[in-house]
Formats: structure tokens, sequence, C-alpha cells
């Protein structure tokens, strides 16, 4: 291991101020190596922190956090930040149980200002803090760092234009590592960033505007088209600065001799609006994977610090449910040309990355703008396409206005793919896709349904192609299926149509989505035990089989709905029902198994699962008053 002698004297931002310009340098290279070192141990989003490590070393050297804010859009950049900020000694534990979290969050650190997951927030929270900190007569400074990436959800212009209105004191650092959303860094740009930056220039603007404001109306129009005109000459006039914003760059966000005399500028001088300073980096920068790799750029398994080799799982696993969904959707676009697939910045996470590659001219990436992919793909459906949304659970939460009013509302056959639905392990709470079930099957028009397996979400894939009278969902969780066999052409399934899986007596497991098996295996545990329990697979949210929990109500004395989502969901369409037509005044017994309500925090899925008590054993746990008590010990005694 690298040895980290400047990084080891850094107990917190405060041991870096005394560093030389050489020292700092050397911490630059300790602070990148200790990164790799970390996420070699534990996986994580890799190439974000180690683009932004000069950036960071720059921000904690000029500014003074915690009460300067430093806010870091999403947060998966955050990892160096946490290092300096008094959690090296925690660093390998990132995203395990107990562990640090992979994102910034509040409660773990006073350096965390603001928790962070979902992106394009961090201008906004920005906006917030300063306009706190005027009311009440503080002086600190508030610093956003957004990628460019996050730069393409409308949440980040509507928090920019806010800014720009208010006038508030608030820096904004644009980390551009990816779009050329301006001309390369050079000397000049630079050069004059720094010029622009410093009190003389900004007192200077300030003066004119000042003589500006005395002149006639057509006067100060036309002065500020000329300084308009004379920024556009050296690079400034861009859509931040027609927002309000003094633009500064771009710069070289590696260069310490660059970024280190800006900050201090913005830290020094008296001005007093909102200013963006755009900055170029290279996205895993120093990774340290010695072939071209895609994995460099974003998330990454553990993987070996001298071979640079991913450590994979074991072989042979079955087929994850995502490129289940993909190759679905691959083979029934084949034969309709109507088909296309839309996904907001997760073309492989969604497994659409292959869908493009098959039919580029019928695949859109919208970058992150769930809200615009929702209303894009209703408006092809309204023009007779046969669009397919392919959002995680937790990122179709930012587009349900549109969800509701420009899909539901108009009865328009848009399909929603919903990946990571339930439970997602490492990325925890702020990924988990508890709520999809509750906030769309209380949607009018809505088909909502949920897999238990590999081959029922291919029919599921099949069902939705042939939907054309009114808006669909599919949800699936994360990782690999159970190894269920895929028919070569899979059967669609007659809307709101569930199954019987096993016949019993006394109780009914009713499960809705993956937790099937689990049931299964309670069931047939049981069975060895003498006792019978029927299990029944839902598979429709809405519209419910009616006929189904109807029988199962009235054959069984106790009935246990199953869901790997929030209260509010799946078993409160069911207890609804059977209410309202009085299925339980006989004394049916109801239980609903749901996630607990409070956030699970990152762990592996089968620890999250048994957390929330729907693996095996907490449906036994659930079962236990309803069973005699000696089958309750040889369940006690089965492990």
């Amino acid at each position: 291991m690298q040895k980290t002698p400047i990084l080891d004297k850094i107990a917190s931002p405060a041991d870096m101020k005394s560093l030389s310009r050489q020292d700092l340098s050397r911490l630059v290279s300790e602070l990148r190596a200790e990164v790799i070192s970390a996420v070699s141990r534990t996986g994580g989003h890799l190439g974000a922190g180690l683009g932004v490590v000069e950036l960071t070393i720059a921000l904690h050297f000029i500014f003074n956090a915690p009460d300067d804010k430093i806010i870091w859009d999403v947060g998966h950049q955050s990892y160096p930040h946490k290092i300096l900020t008094g959690r090296r000694g925690r660093i390998r534990t990132l995203r395990q149980a107990g562990g640090l979290s992979g994102f910034t969050r509040r409660d773990e650190s006073p350096y965390d200002p603001f928790g962070a997951a979902h992106s394009s927030t961090s201008i906004s929270a920005g906006l917030g803090m300063a306009v706190a900190r005027d009311l009440q007569g503080r002086k600190n400074h508030v610093i956003s760092v957004i990628g460019d990436g996050a730069m393409s959800a409308g949440m980040a212009y509507e928090a920019m234009n806010n800014a720009g209105a208010l006038k508030s004191r608030q820096l904004v650092i644009l980390n551009d590592n990816d779009m050329s959303i301006a001309p390369a860094v050079g000397a000049m740009s630079a050069y004059l960033s720094k010029l622009m930056s410093s009190e003389r220039f900004l007192s200077v603007r300030q003066v004119a505007k000042k003589l500006a404001s005395r002149f006639p109306a057509d006067a100060r129009r036309a002065a500020k088209r000329a300084e308009d005109m004379a920024r556009g000459l050296i690079g400034g006039a861009t859509i931040f600065s027609q927002l309000g914003f003094l633009y500064l760059g771009p710069v070289d966000g590696h260069d310490l001799d660059q970024l280190l005399p800006i900050l201090t500028n913005l830290r020094d001088n008296s001005h007093q609006g909102p200013v963006l300073l755009h900055i170029r980096t290279e996205k895993g920068r120093g990774h340290p994977f010695a072939k071209e790799s895609d994995e460099k750029y974003h998330a990454v398994p553990r993987f070996d610090l001298v071979s640079d080799d991913v450590k994979k799982s074991a072989v042979n696993k079955p087929p994850t449910y995502t490129s289940v969904f993909a190759e679905q959707l691959i083979a029934h676009a084949e034969t309709d040309p109507r088909i296309v697939a839309i996904t907001a910045a997760m073309p492989s996470g969604t497994g659409l990355d292959k869908f493009a590659a098959r039919f580029p001219r019928r695949s859109f990436d919208v970058g992150i703008a769930e809200q615009h992919a929702v209303t894009f793909a209703a408006a092809l459906a309204a023009e007779g396409m046969k669009p397919f949304a392919a959002i995680y659970s937790t990122f179709l939460q930012r587009g349900y206005d549109q969800v509701v009013h420009d899909v539901a509302l108009q009865n328009l056959p848009v399909r929603f793919a919903i990946d990571r639905a339930g439970l997602v392990g490492a990325d925890g709470a702020t990924h988990v896709g508890a709520y999809d079930m509750a906030y769309l099957a209380s949607l009018p028009n809505m088909v909502v349904m949920a897999a238990a397996d590999e081959s029922e979400l291919a029919a599921m894939v099949a069902t939705a192609v042939a939907i054309d009278d009114a808006p669909s969902a599919i949800r699936y969780p994360r990782g690999e299926g159970v190894g269920a066999v895929i028919p070569d052409r899979p059967t669609i399934i007659r809307i709101g149509q569930g199954r019987m899986m096993r016949e019993g007596e006394k109780i009914a497991l009713l499960s809705i989505g993956a937790r099937l098996g689990d049931c299964l295996d309670v069931a047939d545990f049981l069975k060895a035990q003498g006792v019978a329990i029927s299990v029944a697979d839902a598979r429709f949210v809405k519209p419910l089989d009616k006929d189904l929990i109807t029988r199962l109500a009235a054959e069984h004395e106790v009935l246990i709905t199953i869901e790997e989502g929030s209260v509010g969901g799946f078993g409160a369409q069911v207890a609804q029902f059977l209410a309202n037509r009085g299925l339980l005044d006989s004394g049916l017994k109801l239980r609903m198994m749901t996630l607990p309500d409070r956030m699970i925090d990152h762990n592996t899925q089968p620890a999250q699962l048994a957390e929330a008590g729907l693996d095996t054993d907490g449906i036994l746990a659930c079962l236990s008053p309803f069973i005699d008590a000696k089958i309750m010990e040889a369940v006690a005694m089965r492990d």
C-alpha cells in the first residue's frame, strides 16, 4: 500500500491550512491513492470521486467548513471529502452494514450540511442555505458542486433562475467532465477567470453598475448589452450569466495553481450575487484499471489493486431481472416497429443499452430528466407508438406529477418498466424502491404488475406490449432471478388474474412480486411438519383479482398479504376490497406484511429483507400465532 505521510496528518480540514503548495500536491496523490484503495475493498462510485480530488482539497484549503457549507450534488463524488473530514478511519466501511453511506448524510458528519443521492438538488439546497444565512445575519460561504450530468435536470435551472432573482451570495461549481458546454480549457480562459474573480475587477464592475443606474433606461439597456458583448468576447456570456450568475471559466479542475487563486478571490471579494465557476475535470482520473473500461467512470464492484481485476461473483448464476426485461423487449421490438424505449440517464442500469445497440433510432436517453421522460413517453403514446419508460422505482418518484397529469389523466398507454423495485442493498434508503405500488395503485386507469420471477417478468412484458387502452407498469427487483425457465413465447396474462401456487387450509399467504419464493419455501417447510397452507401469487397490484381474494377469504381463517413495498400499497388495496365487500365481518384474520414504516439503511439485500421481517424467518414469525406451538418448536430448530 502506498505511504501517505501528508494525509496521515489530516484529521480535519483545519490540519490542511498550514500545508505548503508542494505538500498540497503530494496530498493530491495520496488522497487519490486512498480513495482507490478504499473502493477496491468495498466497491462503490469510484470515478466521480477521483475526478474531484484537486477540487476537494482546494475547497477545504480555502474555505472553512463546516461553517462554510459545501454541498455535493448526488454525493457520488464525496469520498475524498469524507476522508478529509474525519472519516478516513471508517472509509473502508463504505456501503457496508453499519458503515459510512455512499452519499452525504447530515446525521453522519457536520461537514455534510445536506443529504444527497438523487441528482440536481445542490443549487436549490445551496440557495436555501444562503437565504437562511442572510436572514440570520451570518457571513459564511455556501458552495454547491454539481456535475454536468446533473445539469441536464430542469430542477438545476429552476434553482438558478430563482438564485439570479434573489441575488444572494452563493457559489456554484459546475464540474464538467463529459459534456462540451464550453470551449476547451486554455491558459487565456484561466487567466481571465482569475482576473474576473478578483476584488478589483468586481469593484470596477459594481461602480459601473452604479453609474449606469443613473442613466436613462435606454442608456442602461445599451450598457447592459455592451457588457454582455464584452463578456462574450472573453467567453463569459452563457446561459448562466443570463440567469443572473457571474460566470467564470472554464478552468482546469486538476490544476491547483488555477483553482486556489480563483477560489481565494471568490472567498475574499465583496460580490453579493451568485457566481458559477465552470471547471473541467476527467472523471476517473488516476483510475486503477490498466485497460479502458466503462467501470472506471461510475460504480465498481470490489477489485484487486495489483491486477485491476474486478472480483466477479460466482458463474452460472441466473440472469438479472434487468437483462431479462431488455432481452424480452428487444424480442418484441423485432416484430413491432411501434415499440420505443426511454431511459433517464440510466441506459446500462435499465438494460436499454442493449436495446439501443439493436434499435438506435427507437431508443432515447433523455438525461437526468424523469419529468420530461414521462411526458415525452406520453406524447409518443398519443401518436400511436408503444413507449416503454424504463426508470428505477426511486427515480420515477421525480416524475410523479407527470405520471398523474400527462399519463393517467389522459389514459395514455405508456408502459413503465420499474427496475430496482424493493430493497436495493448498498445504495441504501435513498435508492430503495418502496413506494411505487402505493403511488401508482392509487391512480385511476393504471395497470400495475409485479413479477415473482424471470418467467413472470417475460410474460408481463408481453402483456404490457398488448395493453393499448391504459397505462401500465411492471415492477421487478434488483439482482438475479431465481432460475425460472423463460418460454420461447411467453404467454400474455389476462389483466387482473392471479394464480394459486399451493393449496392448503386455515392459512393463506397472498404474495405480490419477488417475495413469492420465500412464501413457497415456508409452505413447503410447514407441509413437511404436517401443516398445509395456501399460497397465491397476486401478480397484479391493480386491478386486483377479486375472485381469487374472495376465495382465499372464504376458505381460510387467516389471510396474510406479503409485499416488498411500503405501508399503503398492495395490502391496503386488498384490505379495502375485503372491508367494502363485508368479507372481514365473518372474523377473517387479516395481516399485512410490508416494509417497516421507517428507512432501512444500506446493507446486503438479504440482510435488509431480514431486518424488514420479509424473509422466511419473518414470514414464519408472522404465522406463529396461528400455528401449533409444537410445530413452531420445529421451526425454531430447523437451522
